[in-house]
């Protein structure tokens, strides 16, 4: 069994609970330690301080003035941090916003959560090789 160093810690950002509980439920089920879910740019720099999670599923739209884009530019200025957006907004333009913060993929709202999974997993082999 994996310690909670070696477990992969995934955190949440987003603002509709339905979705964050599913998606919660998705990856802890998958053995994943989850921290979330932050539904706003400030409470997930605020987790992402506390926990430093090894990656992050980020709305765009978020409850709040900053938007996803946002947060994952702290994210990753801040803590090294790279996002799978998770959104219905993944259009060339905010595509582009969020180019220079490396993202580890996008998944386009509405998805399921096997999709999720799948992206999440595949997210972590990929920093596992860098």
């Amino acid at each position: 069994m994996e310690s909670k160093q070696e477990r992969s810690c995934v955190l949440v950002v987003e603002d509709d609970f339905l979705i964050a509980m599913q998606t919660d439920i998705a990856l802890r089920a998958a053995g994943y330690e989850v921290v979330g879910p932050a539904t706003t740019a400030d409470e997930a720099v605020a987790l992402a301080r506390a926990a430093q999670p090894t990656l992050a599923v980020m709305d765009i739209r978020l409850a709040s003035t900053r938007d996803g884009i946002d947060a994952a530019r702290q994210l990753y200025q801040d803590f090294a941090i790279r996002c799978i957006f998770a959104t219905a907004h993944d259009d060339a333009h905010t595509r582009g916003r969020a180019e220079p913060y490396a993202p580890l993929g996008w998944l386009r709202k509405p998805y399921t959560m096997p999709s999720l999974v799948s992206v999440v997993a595949e997210a972590l082999a990929l920093l596992r090789q860098s």
